[in-house]
Formats: structure tokens, sequence, C-alpha cells
């Protein structure tokens, strides 16, 4: 989406639209909502610093992530840290379209803290190149950039996540897995 980008293109007009994003990135990592809005403050701020540093066209959703990923891992506690956000604290992921049932709204909050509390069991490395493919959906290329590791690599940890989180999942939702 932003691999292709113009000499004439501003900051803003290339990192705005990443917000969204970032916060999402940013909120797995902190597992506090304060404190990733604080981390992407301050990746948009050195990212604007470096701004001149970046190559257009090269991705830079991925350097932008980079940057984020790297500011945590200097200034905050580490990926490690973990806290369990209750789906009632977001009452807007209780609503869905289509007039569901309370049992469908039942079954969908059983699945999505399923979800939640497997992906919370995965080792932080898999949870993150999981996240950066799926949610972010960032190339491998580009996630072997942002993570500084082989492509290969991306591709190995990807596969156990999706393995792991598979298997830890079957016993919740059964076998339409």
């Amino acid at each position: 989406m932003f691999s292709e980008t113009n000499r004439g293109d501003t900051f803003e007009q290339l990192a705005l639209p990443l917000f969204p994003s970032l916060y999402n990135h940013a909120f797995w990592l902190t597992h506090d909502q304060a404190e990733a809005e604080d981390l992407v403050q301050e990746t948009f701020s050195k990212a604007l610093g470096a701004f001149d540093s970046f190559q257009p066209g090269t991705n830079f959703k991925a350097w932008t992530i980079r940057i984020l990923r790297n500011t945590f891992l200097t200034t905050r506690t580490g990926i490690a840290a973990s806290r369990t956000v209750f789906l009632e604290d977001h009452p807007e992921k209780l609503d869905t379209p289509g007039g569901s049932t309370p049992e469908d709204n039942l079954i969908r909050l059983d699945n999505l803290a399923a979800l939640h509390i497997a992906l919370e069991q995965l080792a932080p490395q898999l949870r993150e190149v999981l996240l950066l493919c799926e949610v972010d959906e960032i190339k491998y290329k580009d996630i072997a950039l942002i993570l500084d590791v082989p492509i290969g690599t991306v591709m190995s940890r990807l596969s156990r996540a999706r393995s792991t989180l598979r298997q830890l999942l079957q016993p919740q939702l059964g076998e339409s897995l």
C-alpha cells in the first residue's frame, strides 16, 4: 500500500493513514492504552525526525513499524510484558451487524476471548510475526526487515505460530480448524 512513494509525498500524507495500524501493533506490544498511545507518538516523532533518510520506493509502513518496534524494545519493559484485556471493557466489540441473537453474541465473544487467550500464549516472537502478517498484512520480506531477521526465519516463525495457534484453539473451537 505504501511501497510506492513519490518525492513530493509529505510525512503527514504517508504517516497519518498508518495511525490505526501502528496503534494496534503498539497495543499488542504494551497491553496498555496509554502506553500504546505514547509509543505511537514517540514513533511518529522519531520517524518525522528521520524522514529525510526514508528511501522513496520502499515500504513506508514497514519502515515505520520497525521504528515503533525498536522504540518499544529500547524504551519499554519489553515484549514479554502482558496483561489480560477483558472484552467487557470494549463494548464496541459486542455490536454486530445483522441483528444477531444474544446466543450468537455469546458464541462470538467466547471465540474472540479464546483467540485472545491463545494469542497471549504464543511466544512473543511468534505472536509478533503472526500479527504483522495477518493483522497488518505486511509482506514477508518487509517483516524480515522490521524484525531484522532472514525471510526464512519469518516463514518458519509464521508456520510455528499458525500451528501453535491451531493447537491452542482446537479444544475450544472443535474440528472446524
